[in-house]
């Protein structure tokens, strides 16, 4: 039993070492003294004008969350459609409280305007 943390533990230490010399080794190979257009922002070919500090309104940090809520929606309710039938009744009324609870979710965001680009 304990050879078995032994190997846990060599595969751990193996996997540090790992990491630490690709670490390593990419600090000895890389370029000590990178030009200017390397160090400078790219942004699709332009030309940066201005602070890259500049404030974004809230309200796309809130669509994508909501993106994200109904996509890991499709996760759940496609390997759920795909076992439907073996399943049963229970399954499918757990399934409809689970899409009852999004669809009121979705009705607040837009009733709150969330869902609104201006």
């Amino acid at each position: 039993m304990i050879a078995d943390y032994g190997y846990v533990g060599l595969f751990l230490l193996f996997g540090i070492a790992f990491v630490a010399g690709a670490f390593i080794v990419s600090w000895f190979l890389r370029p000590r003294d990178p030009n200017p257009a390397k160090r400078a922002c790219y942004e699709c070919g332009e030309v940066v004008k201005g602070s890259s500090w500049i404030q974004f309104n809230v309200r796309y940090y809130l669509i994508a969350l909501i993106f994200v809520v109904f996509d890991v929606e499709v996760l759940f309710l496609v390997p759920w459609a795909v076992i439907f039938r073996e399943l049963g009744i229970v399954a499918f009324v757990e399934m409809i409280v689970f899409i009852s609870i999004l669809i009121a979710g979705l009705v607040y965001a837009w009733k709150k305007g969330a869902l609104e680009w201006q």
